[in-house]
């Protein structure tokens, strides 16, 4: 019973996800080349604004098709004092591609429209990739070391197009979504990676360090998000579209931003092994919470 009723919610689901992608990512496309034919500040944050708009309907679209065609619970635990007239850090945990609709989704009423720092490859995604570019979310080049050693001018320029990105956000209140652990989870990653938590990869300090350090004067608080799908953790988008999602858990934490968690990453030693600590315990505290909140339910 379970396959037929994947069978024909799938190709229903699937229309209707996409759909609702396409229509909203046309329109913020249009309205991106408004912006670049009229470099007006002024005329240009209006259109940032309406463009916002349009990202938070899709995503609150989206979720309200996943709990249309799924018989799903979702508990979701978000702090009262968060506002979207602030601007905020996300740290969040990466189990699918559902967790961007949802952090897209959760941000009416509680958070600015969330701006992901995207690989460079994502831009010719469909829908995406352009859409990504009207929302002026920065695509991310990262050099390996072997490359950086032949050609030594490449070294920083991953930090500059963070800083560049960020410089954007400083007349608008935003949300910066930063997924620490720099992939998505699964079981042979966990194995690869050597992983001394239970639930979580190891964070990478790199991209949030440089964000604090070019941001960090602005954001109110870090939102420290915790994603879990308890009963569908092996393919979450998958069972979502075939209607087989049973619950979904969406655990947000409010963290003040100390003088302490800004600093030279690149250059100061001293500050780069303090900021790893402090990353590490975060994630320490992150995988006994998500423990208990899978005790708890």
């Amino acid at each position: 019973m379970s396959l037929l009723r994947a069978i024909f919610i799938f190709p229903i689901h699937f229309t209707l996800q996409m759909s609702n992608l396409g229509f909203w990512a046309v329109l913020i496309v249009l309205f991106g080349l408004i912006k670049l034919l009229i470099p007006l500040p002024p005329f240009n944050r209006h259109i940032n604004a309406l463009n916002a708009v349009f990202e938070i309907a899709f995503g609150v679209i989206s979720v309200k098709l996943i709990t249309l065609f799924n018989r799903v619970t979702i508990e979701s635990n978000i702090p009262h004092s968060i506002s979207p007239e602030g601007w905020y850090l996300i740290t969040a945990n990466h189990r699918s591609y559902l967790d961007i609709i949802l952090l897209i989704g959760f941000a009416k009423g509680n958070y600015p429209a969330p701006k992901f720092f995207l690989k460079k490859e994502l831009i010719w995604l469909p829908f995406v990739g352009l859409g990504a570019w009207a929302l002026d979310m920065p695509f991310m080049r990262r050099y390996s070391k072997a490359q950086i050693e032949q050609q030594p001018s490449l070294k920083g320029k991953d930090i500059a197009t963070t800083q560049a990105a960020c410089e954007k956000y400083r007349n608008t209140p935003t949300t910066i979504i930063n997924f620490v652990e720099g992939t998505r989870f699964t079981p042979q990653k966990h194995i690869q990676k050597n992983s001394p938590y239970q639930y979580l990869l190891p964070p990478k300090a790199a991209g949030i360090a440089f964000t604090l350090a070019a941001m960090g004067n602005l954001f109110a608080n870090m939102l420290d998000v915790s994603i879990f799908y308890p009963q569908n953790s092996k393919w979450p988008m998958m069972d979502m579209l075939c209607g087989s999602m049973q619950r979904i858990i969406i655990d947000i934490k409010e963290i003040p931003i100390s003088s302490n968690m800004r600093g030279n990453y690149q250059e100061d030693e001293l500050f780069r092994k303090h900021f790893q600590v402090q990353l590490n315990t975060l994630w320490e505290e992150k995988d006994l919470r998500i423990q208990t909140l899978l005790q708890d339910n």
